[in-house]
């Protein structure tokens, strides 16, 4: 396996910039739209006209500034913009980006955190600087200007050398009315290439419909972009040539449809993203699974000895099921890490071990700089990712793409089974070079092959779960508990019910409940009992049976068929019989639904839930 990579904290956020033939404000505008799931606390927009930079911004979402700049028919010759996710300062206007000198002879954008921001302003204010804001953004705007005597290149370098931390940023300046100055650090930056324009982005989504030419913007490189042509300079000031490399990704234009919510029409787009997960990746004749994108380095997985799968929130979520079938099926030792913990330890890495990282979004910072140890270890990383071109994707040795279209709704939901689904598809295909007997790998084939199907009659089921969730939705405090698969299921289901409802939900170890949680059980905290591990399913009755003597009220989802439940729990969510092993996939999507429906009778943004950001790209 050809495994390649980079560091850093990487600052949420987005990033947009143009200069061209379009109206820039506008083209800004509904770039940045594009690039909300990194944040949405506030956005801002500034540009040259007429020799002056200006600038305005707006706290929440992109649409409020939309609508202030077209009020102030602003206009601008050229324009960079950005979306918000606060780290230092709470969301405001003054807090918000663009960042100005004091003489407003430069605006710039950032993404990341700047470590030493305090140190340097301490020094910046002795020298006459005068802050406005609480950002360490704008440390950076003063610091270019301080160092700026002409040569705008020379003092962005200087500065880049005299920052500490992950970080990227674009700039403009009145004196260059006609260019715009990008800085890569630790943080990722695309340069979008057209015809006699030129776009920035933190993701080339955001500028997909007008080119899929892009630059990749390395660490400590510099570029100037003009409208027609751009130049890349690295860390010691020397040119670099860059190669133009053309996105295969087909990125297609977002649309709820005659859905109320992104999140809404992404559950129920599930069958068809569980299908293109596999499809052309099964092989029934030999039961078996294989990958376009794996497949020279196919026979390597023969010598793998240990698994380390490696992902944050539902990313970590999945990856836990995947840690469960890989011992179960392919009988190979599998060790589950959250990223943002596993990157500060100094982790024992056995030879033979392969690494599988889950990322959504590709820039998950604390997972990318998991895999930088991990690779400066000498070890094999294999990615999982749904963003072409993303960070991860690029420094991985190989990368599965996931196949699940552009998730705009912050909470994952077709993510999450698409990673499961991609999981199951490389322990069926290690399993078979082990131990598996092939008619064995035949019946979970089809087992997958069925899924698409089953998750239509959960869908189906919509009516019905909405009802038990307007009868819950008035609780604060939720369990979700499960065993063996349904334990990561039990996490997954309350982190999604966090996510959109604000409920304090927690997914814990059905058997555990008795060491401790079961003090928190009245008839205030309903329990979502997960019940289709048939293996365990006795287990979780008696748990059940715990919980109701305790007052608290129980939600079972269960597989249809299984006894014992009615005149028990007080609500059944019945979905499909599935094999244990992925039977995560049907109850995840019941419990998701029920999450959607209770957060749409409590009125929150369920699309773009408060403090959250779609892509976590800072520590």
């Amino acid at each position: 396996m050809r495994l390649r990579m980079r560091s850093g904290v990487r600052g949420m956020c987005g990033i947009f910039g143009y200069l061209g033939r379009r109206n820039a404000v506008k083209t800004a505008i509904d770039g940045l739209k594009k690039l909300e799931y990194r944040g949405y606390d506030s956005a801002g927009i500034a540009g040259v006209f007429q020799g002056q930079i200006i600038g305005c911004k707006e706290v929440g979402k992109v649409e409020g500034l939309e609508r202030e700049v077209q009020e102030l028919d602003f206009q601008l010759e050229s324009a960079i913009a950005h979306t918000r996710w606060a780290t230092h300062g709470k969301p405001s206007q003054i807090n918000a980006h663009p960042h100005y000198d004091n003489a407003r002879s430069l605006a710039l954008v950032h993404n990341g955190i700047i470590e030493n921001h305090l140190a340097l302003k301490k020094e910046l204010v002795s020298q006459g600087a005068r802050f406005v804001s609480e950002t360490d953004t704008e440390v950076i705007s003063h610091l270019i200007a301080s160092l700026y005597k002409g040569d705008l290149l020379f003092a962005v370098r200087k500065a880049i050398g005299m920052l500490k931390g992950a970080f990227a940023f674009a700039l403009i300046h009145k004196d260059f009315p006609d260019q715009i100055v990008v800085v890569g650090h630790e943080s990722p930056l695309v340069i979008g290439v057209g015809e006699q324009e030129m776009f920035v982005s933190s993701d080339p989504v955001a500028f997909s419909e007008f080119t899929h030419n892009v630059v990749f913007i390395a660490n400590d490189e510099v570029a100037v972009v003009h409208r027609d042509t751009f130049e890349v300079f690295d860390a010691a000031g020397q040119r670099s040539e860059k190669k133009i490399e053309k996105l295969t990704a087909k990125f297609g234009t977002a649309s709820k449809g005659a859905y109320e919510h992104y999140t809404l029409k992404e559950i129920f787009e599930q069958p068809q993203t569980i299908r293109s997960a596999y499809v052309d990746r099964l092989s029934e004749e030999f039961g078996t699974a294989h990958f376009e994108e794996v497949q020279t380095e196919m026979p390597e997985l023969l010598d793998v000895e240990r698994i380390l799968i490696l992902g944050c929130g539902t990313s970590w979520h999945a990856g836990y099921l995947g840690a469960y079938l890989f011992e179960d099926m392919a009988r190979i030792p599998t060790q589950l890490e959250i990223s943002s913990e596993y990157r500060y330890k100094n982790p024992l890495v056995p030879h033979r071990t392969l690494v599988i990282a889950i990322s959504q979004s590709g820039e998950t910072a604390d997972t990318i700089a998991a895999v930088r140890e991990l690779k400066a270890k000498g070890t094999k990383v294999l990615a999982l990712c749904n963003v072409h071109g993303s960070t991860l994707s690029r420094i991985a040795d190989a990368c599965i793409n996931m196949r699940a279209g552009p998730e705009i709704g912050v909470c994952s939901t077709k993510a999450f089974t698409s990673q499961v689904v991609i999981l199951s598809l490389l322990c069926l295909a290690m399993a078979r070079m082990r131990n598996m007997h092939k008619e064995d790998g035949k019946r979970f084939i089809t087992a997958i092959e069925d899924l698409s199907a089953q998750v239509e009659q959960i869908l189906e089921t919509a009516p019905h779960i909405e009802k038990i969730a307007n009868k819950y939705a008035h609780h604060e405090n939720f369990f979700f508990v499960g065993r063996r698969y349904m334990y990561p299921v039990s996490l997954e289901g309350a982190l999604k019910l966090k996510e959109i409802s604000y409920i304090n939900a927690n997914g814990y170890p059905a058997g555990e409940l008795k060491h401790g949680a079961i003090a928190l059980i009245n008839e205030n905290c309903p329990t979502v009992a997960l019940c289709s591990n048939k293996g365990t399913y006795e287990k979780i009755l008696s748990n059940i049976m715990e919980i109701k003597a305790r007052n608290g009220p129980v939600i079972a989802i269960a597989e249809s068929g299984q006894k014992g439940l009615e005149g028990i729990v007080d609500d059944i969510i019945w979905i499909p019989e599935v094999i244990d092993e992925l039977a995560g996939i049907p109850a995840t999507v019941a419990t998701q639904l029920l999450a959607y429906y209770i957060a749409r009778k409590r009125g929150t943004d369920i699309d773009k839930p408060r403090n959250l950001a779609k892509s976590v790209t800072v520590e």
